[in-house]
């Protein structure tokens, strides 16, 4: 049974945003729900990268972008 989306964002998505670690550039090794929403910003204006990596980022941008980044808190490891 596929778990209930939390406003319209699958949790599993959401998981690996706390978990999955950025591969490469300026914040390399950083969560990417740690990425600050400047980076983003620029991903978005010079394009996301290919594939999954670029889905999550194109997702954290929007979750950033509508102020939903409470969504993430409880699952990032202290």
């Amino acid at each position: 049974m596929a778990r209930q989306e939390i406003n319209g964002i699958n949790p599993e998505l959401l998981i690996e945003l706390a978990k999955t670690k950025m591969p490469f550039g300026k914040y390399e090794g950083w969560l990417l729900c740690n990425l600050p929403e400047p980076y983003l910003v620029w991903f978005n204006q010079k394009g996301f990268p290919k594939g999954k990596l670029g889905m999550q980022l194109a997702t954290l941008y929007e979750i950033k972008l509508n102020g939903l980044e409470y969504l993430l808190k409880p699952l990032i490891k202290k």
